[in-house]
């Protein structure tokens, strides 16, 4: 299985410096072949970057889309508008769920959405603080996962990616508040153990599952040797070229 590092540019660059900045990645990355480096810029960016992107060495993902194709839908966007402008999308960032209110049924439809649309989503899951310290890490988990898949067959499993991304550990600099790898490799253990219940142990284990949560080019490596993990979701990190190539190059020395 690759190794995928995607890049969250959440509600960052212009368009024009995002177009600097994706032509400065891609003079500085080779071409990974087991190694898949995706970026999300800003929906206004997607169709140009689009035109600029080497889809050899990098692929473009939306960072939210409606699960609508078409209709009286003022101010959305759609997966099906989207189709053909990126290969993946994420869905049920925890910024969706706790600032804009996205609940487990909206999420389920947009990951079907993506599905049908041919457009690979990462569905993002993951406790907030207090959920944590009232010890409901294992139900959330299973609530996030079980409502965001539950319109997904076995024929559409193989298209989704799921990312681990525990909201007290996200912009967080602070080692205290950094999810520790047994952490990590906890709820990814449980995160397989959902899926191989939902859809088998042999598809179970194909799904790509990434960790997002205050990554850097320092801890990368030990998140990525995290047993059941195959790639990063990163966030401010993203934004800085060298800490960002540096994140890729982590990724194929450990992938090596």
């Amino acid at each position: 299985m690759k190794t995928y590092i995607v890049g969250n540019w959440k509600l960052n660059f212009s368009v024009g410096e995002a177009s600097i900045y994706l032509h400065k990645l891609l003079k500085a990355l080779p071409n990974y072949r087991d190694v898949e480096v995706v970026v999300a810029p800003s929906t206004l960016a997607l169709q140009p970057l689009s035109l600029q992107i080497d889809r050899h060495k990098m692929k473009l993902a939306a960072q939210n889309a409606f699960y609508r194709d078409y209709g009286a839908f003022t101010g959305e966007i759609s997966f099906s508008q989207l189709r053909g402008l990126v290969d993946y999308a994420i869905v049920g960032h925890s910024e969706r769920r706790y600032i804009f209110g996205e609940n487990d049924k909206m999420i389920q439809k947009k990951v079907a959405a993506a599905v049908r649309n041919k457009i690979t989503p990462i569905l993002c899951i993951g406790e907030t603080e207090s959920e944590r310290a009232f010890g409901e890490t294992r139900d959330v988990i299973r609530d996030q996962l079980m409502g965001g898949l539950s319109e997904v067959g076995d024929d559409g499993i193989s298209k989704v990616m799921v990312a681990y991304e525990p909201v007290w550990a996200i912009s967080s600099t602070k080692a205290a508040k950094l999810a520790s790898p047994d952490e990590i490799a906890e709820a990814v253990k449980l995160i397989r153990e959902i899926l191989t219940e939902m859809y088998g142990a042999k598809v179970a284990e194909k799904v790509p599952v990434l960790f997002g949560g205050s990554v850097n080019s320092s801890n990368a490596g030990a998140y990525l040797t995290v047993p059941g993990v195959n790639g990063l979701l990163v966030g401010g990190a993203s934004l800085i070229l060298s800490e960002f190539v540096d994140i890729i190059g982590v990724a194929k020395r450990v992938e090596s």
